[in-house]
């Protein structure tokens, strides 16, 4: 096989150090159908691609995004996340809209929440 990965699926990992809460966001907050569950793992379906949620003692956070989604209308997507119960972040020095948007300079529309654990994930609608 000459490029063992280059059709192969990615599958996308974060930790939980609570299963529970987890389970209630990435399933109501944000959507995503629960496919698997057992003492190591979360398993959703994110538009064909597996997202694992390792449960683990402690989760250690990034310090940047950690995961995120492109989205056709980012203003149709940011209210719907946020009748889901969604919170955005903003950001000192960024200049964010009302909703928490920010405008990249190369056009592309971004804004960032969190999950339970802490986890910065993001909606990007690309120019």
């Amino acid at each position: 096989m000459a490029n063992a990965l280059k059709l192969a699926p990615i599958v996308a990992f974060l930790a939980t150090s609570n299963a529970h809460q987890a389970k209630l966001f990435y399933c109501d907050a944000l959507g995503l159908e629960l496919v698997g569950e057992d003492p190591f793992a979360l398993v959703f379906d994110a538009a064909g691609t597996m997202l694992r949620i390792s449960i683990v003692e402690k989760a250690v956070i990034a310090p940047y995004t950690a995961l995120g989604w492109r989205v056709s209308d980012i203003a149709a997507a940011t209210q719907d996340l946020r009748s889901r119960g969604v919170s955005f972040e903003r950001y000192s020095g960024m200049n964010q809209d009302e909703t928490g948007v920010w405008q990249s300079p190369g056009g592309a529309r971004i804004a960032w929440f969190k999950d339970p654990d802490g986890h910065t994930l993001s909606i990007t609608q690309f120019s």
